[in-house]
């Protein structure tokens, strides 16, 4: 049995500026990110400037702690937020919703289309490899913050979270999902698209994978205890938030190898 580490957490402090690890995991995803658009804006023929990358990675920010911490509100706290609305600002405490920040995502790059005329799918595509090595840097946030720990179990990897307060070995789920969500992520949608590929294909292989990666951990995650299980009586909120997720991969897809046919 393991136990997890008691991770101070502030990272490092500058005077009275305290910088803490969740939002230093933040920061190396949202350079990750940037340094990968680069990357790929410098390869020949991608269409892409430096400059454009450096105003994506800006609005991408934006929509991911935004569309983030509203999507958590929503979707896991709203019973709180109604007795205390500050706790919306209060983003170095955690509480972020993957789901929330990939709409707000979406909603950003409707904006950032609007200035640049690109085409959303197109810009969509050009930024979903990159957004893995956030959420892997996330998770291992959540995991130094002791928070989002998983169901009870017996095997020999459980870990004991002391924020639980009960002594039980749990799945250390948060970082199931840093390899799944993440690593693994990040993996299948770069090589995927490494070589070209019909627009929202790309797009259509992220939302699909995705889904399904979180679909499954979620069997091994502890529901948010405020919310319990609610389909069905097993199935999870990060679940049912995923299904669609599911659904949209697959009709993207649809859609991107369909038109691509020669008619």
């Amino acid at each position: 049995m393991l136990v997890h580490p008691d991770f101070d957490p502030v990272a490092f402090a500058v005077g009275p500026l305290q910088i803490r690890w969740y939002g230093l995991m933040y920061l190396l995803g949202f350079a990750a990110g940037w340094a990968l658009g680069r990357y790929r804006a410098s390869r020949p023929h991608s269409g892409w400037t430096a400059a454009q990358v450096d105003d994506l990675v800006f609005y991408i920010a934006l929509g991911v702690i935004l569309g983030g911490r509203i999507g958590y509100i929503l979707f896991y706290g709203l019973e709180s937020f109604l007795k205390n609305p500050s706790i919306l600002l209060r983003i170095w405490e955690g509480g972020m919703s993957f789901h929330g920040g990939f709409l707000g995502v979406l909603a950003a790059m409707a904006l950032f289309d609007r200035k640049y005329g690109r085409g959303f799918w197109a810009t969509v595509d050009f930024i979903a490899p990159l957004v893995a090595p956030g959420i892997l840097f996330g998770r291992i946030g959540n995991f130094i913050n002791g928070e989002l720990w998983g169901r009870v179990t017996d095997a020999p990897w459980g870990m004991v979270f002391r924020q639980t307060g009960d002594g039980l070995p749990r799945h250390p789920s948060q970082l199931y999902e840093a390899a799944l969500e993440g690593a693994a992520l990040f993996v299948i949608v770069w090589l995927f698209s490494a070589k070209p590929r019909p627009t929202m294909a790309v797009s259509g292989v992220f939302a699909l994978t995705y889904g399904l990666f979180r679909f499954l951990v979620e069997f091994a995650r502890q529901p948010d205890q405020h919310l319990g299980y609610l389909a069905w009586n097993w199935l999870t909120m990060g679940q049912l938030l995923s299904l669609p997720l599911v659904a949209v991969g697959v009709v993207l897809l649809g859609l991107a190898y369909r038109r691509s046919r020669p008619k």
